[in-house]
């Protein structure tokens, strides 16, 4: 972990969770109406969005380019899209709803009878009010989504089709922050921006990876923070691609997705299992109120099983709550404004903010007196009736730092054994070293 930076460097007890929480929602709703994909208008405006929030750059990456295994596909952009029934009225329409269509549907207008149509259409008969969200980016189709209610109200009979798309050389779009800090080593934070309108698989993480680098940007630090706003799958293999030598400098990531919903905190592991962002992100998880949940890696997921491929195995974690296909709302129509909570985008930004501290502030230490223990009360380091309540909690954790720091361990190895926050641990750890007792 890197070297201990200035104390002081993220003052979470001036965070404002409320007002974060509430920016953070209204970030999800302005950009919940926009149709995105994997390329195309809707992924530029939202970056353009995100651009007047953050300095964020925008790449583009010219379809046909060769990516490892992978090819940047024809761009693809929408018009409009509806369904009329055999009585001329309009049943399925896109300016509705987004999910109608799916996402990167090849152009069709035509005339066909139920039986024809059929194939084409997409339901969950198990949640018959709710429409899917489905996608066909590497196979040319067509296709509607609807409510199972609908879909089986249907009457015999002609209907007439359209979708006004397009698919052509164009480009993928992604967009790139990065934050200098006092060391080259770089932490990447990435999120995934090509879902259409989903709120908590898509823009949740979305906006509390905006305001993290928003909060990030006022406050001093070691490290340098790498923040990627890419399209799923497709643009991590890419930006791995064209950025291999910057990978060189990944000490620790974490890919932010699904963070709104009011579920408890979960963190997947890295392909290390090992790995500081993963010893990191349990400590602050266990000392979460709830505590979190911690779950081992396996390939397949967000776009950390890219990061996490045997070529690169960077240290990258999955943060998310509710773990993705573990809730009905998942892909549906029901993951929209009233399923996200301002709540849980705080508490998210708190615990990634928390996992910051920790590696910034990590560091082996040595004792300057260890023979014996210091007299810390003439120091004023310790209370002088001695004992330990609610308010000398700070001085049982300076034994337990004077006690274990013999170069050896390091401030999160103290924590984990004394059952402490690492906030604590490192709040003593800088009182001792303005005393000159402990050295590092």
């Amino acid at each position: 972990m890197a070297a201990a930076p200035p104390a002081g460097l993220f003052i979470r007890d001036s965070f404002d969770a409320a007002r974060a929480g509430a920016e953070m929602y209204a970030l999800v709703r302005a950009l919940y109406p926009i149709c995105r994909s994997i390329t195309g208008a809707g992924l530029r405006d939202t970056l353009a969005f995100i651009g007047r929030e953050i300095p964020v750059d925008v790449h583009e990456i010219p379809s046909g380019t060769t990516v490892f295994d992978w090819t940047i596909p024809d761009e693809w952009n929408i018009r409009e899209a509806w369904i009329k029934n055999p009585r001329g009225e309009t049943i399925v329409d896109f300016r509705r709803s987004n999910l109608h269509v799916v996402n990167y549907s090849e152009p069709i207008r035509a005339r066909m009878d139920l039986a024809a149509l059929k194939p084409h259409l997409h339901s969950l008969p198990d949640r018959p009010a709710w429409i899917p969200y489905r996608t066909s980016y590497y196979r040319k189709q067509w296709g509607f989504c609807l409510p199972h209610a609908q879909l089986q109200s249907l009457p015999d009979g002609e209907y007439e089709v359209c979708i006004a798309s397009t698919l052509a050389p164009g480009h993928l779009s992604y967009g790139e922050l990065c934050l200098p800090g006092a060391s080259a080593d770089e932490v990447l934070v990435s999120c995934h921006v090509c879902h259409p309108s989903l709120c908590n698989d898509n823009l949740s993480g979305l906006a509390v990876c905006v305001r993290l680098a928003q909060e990030l940007s006022r406050r001093r630090h070691a490290l340098t923070y790498r923040f990627l706003f890419i399209p799923g799958t497709i643009g991590s293999i890419a930006w791995l691609a064209l950025n291999e030598a910057k990978t060189a400098n990944v000490r620790h990531g974490l890919v932010v997705a699904g963070v709104g919903d009011a579920g408890a905190p979960t963190y997947k592991q890295s392909r290390r299992g090992d790995a500081a962002i993963d010893q990191a992100m349990a400590h602050v998880l266990r000392h979460a109120q709830p505590p979190g949940r911690i779950r081992p890696f396996v390939p397949y997921g967000y776009d950390e099983r890219q990061y996490c491929s045997p070529g690169f195995d960077l240290p990258m974690g999955l943060l998310m709550r509710t773990p993705f296909g573990e809730y009905p709302e998942y892909h549906t129509s029901a993951d929209n404004l009233d399923f996200v909570k301002p709540s849980s985008l705080a508490e998210t930004l708190e615990l990634v903010l928390a996992a910051c501290e920790v590696l910034e502030g990590d560091g082996k230490y040595v004792n300057l007196l260890p023979k014996g223990e210091p007299q810390l009360g003439r120091r004023g380091l310790y209370g002088a009736t001695g004992g330990r309540n609610e308010q000398a909690v700070d001085q049982l954790a300076l034994l337990w730092v004077l006690n274990q720091s013999d170069g050896t361990r390091s401030l999160l190895d103290i924590a984990e054994r004394a059952g402490m926050p690492f906030a604590e641990i490192r709040r003593a750890a800088d009182l001792l070293r303005q005393q000159r007792l402990l050295d590092g």
